[in-house]
C-alpha cells in the first residue's frame, strides 16, 4: 500500500477517533454540569478565569469567541450566583476585571475534579507505559493545530 494512502486512512481514523472522544467527553461534561447547576458557557468562563487569573470582560470575551454583549449577560449570571465578583484594577481604576469568588473556585475544583475522575477511569485500561507517548502525541497534535 502507498505511504500516502496509508497516511490518509490513518488521519481519517485519527479524525474519527478524536470526534468520538470529543463528543463523549462533550456529553459527559454536560450531565457533570448539570449536576453542578452550572451551564457549558458559565464552566468555560471560570475555567479561564481559574487558568490565567483575573481578566476583563473583554479579554474573557475573546477567549471564549463569544460577542462582549454575551459575555457581560454570562457574568451578570455568574455575579449574581456569587462565582465571580467584578473589581477596580488597582494600578487603573478605570479597568474593571472579573474575579473568581471562592464560590466559583470551590465549584471548578470540583468539577474539574470529577471530569479528570472520569477520564482516569477510562485511562485505567490503556497501559501505564503508553500513556506519556500519548500525552507527547496529542500535545504535538494540538501544537499545529491550534491557531
Amino acid at each position: 500500500m502507498p505511504e500516502q494512502k496509508i497516511h490518509a486512512d490513518l488521519v481519517h481514523e485519527i479524525e474519527l477517533v478524536l470526534r468520538q472522544i470529543s463528543k463523549e467527553v462533550r456529553r459527559r461534561g454536560r450531565e457533570l454540569l448539570s449536576d453542578f447547576n452550572i451551564t457549558p458557557p458559565q464552566f468555560d468562563a471560570l475555567v479561564y478565569l481559574h487558568e490565567f487569573g483575573d481578566l476583563t470582560i473583554g479579554e474573557l470575551s475573546a477567549k471564549l469567541h463569544l460577542a462582549y454583549s454575551t459575555t457581560t449577560d454570562l457574568v451578570d449570571r455568574m455575579e449574581r450566583n456569587q462565582l465571580v465578583e467584578r473589581v477596580r484594577d488597582k494600578s487603573d481604576r478605570r479597568v474593571v476585571r472579573l474575579h473568581m469568588m471562592e464560590k466559583g473556585t470551590d465549584l471548578i475544583e470540583r468539577v474539574l475534579a470529577k471530569r479528570r475522575e472520569h477520564l482516569g477511569n477510562a485511562l485505567q485500561f490503556v497501559k501505564a507505559a503508553d500513556l506519556q507517548p500519548l500525552v507527547a502525541s496529542l500535545k504535538e497534535i494540538y501544537t499545529h493545530i491550534s491557531d
